[in-house]
């Protein structure tokens, strides 16, 4: 298994993952998204895993300053989330080509 998770320091559900790879002695990379965001091919990689809209976080202050609910093509969305990490919904987690978005350790473990 080679496992990153993308996600924030301060996000809990990010611990979470975290903490569950931890437990199991799984070892992963944390990649900050604060300090770097996915690279192109690692985003069209997710997006083939678990959709662009399950990706964006329309909760978030950026959501609705960058008037994200107004972009209506599909490359203009990727190129706010390539542009604004802060928009991404945390953790990521991938494993290869498989990917989930936020804590799902019922998917988690059938990747063991």
């Amino acid at each position: 298994m080679n496992i990153q998770i993308f996600g924030l320091k301060k996000c809990f559900a990010t611990k979470k993952a975290e903490r569950y790879f931890k437990e199991r002695n799984i070892n992963y990379q944390f990649v900050d998204l604060t300090m770097l965001g996915l690279s192109k091919g690692e985003l069209q990689s997710v997006k083939a895993a678990v959709g662009l809209k399950n990706l964006v976080n329309n909760e978030t202050k950026d959501y609705k300053r960058l008037n994200m609910d107004r972009i209506i093509s599909t490359s203009g969305k990727e190129e706010m989330l390539l542009n604004n990490p802060s928009l991404y919904k945390t953790p990521i987690v991938r494993n290869g080509k498989q990917a989930t978005v936020g804590y799902e350790p019922s998917i988690w473990e059938s990747w063991e």
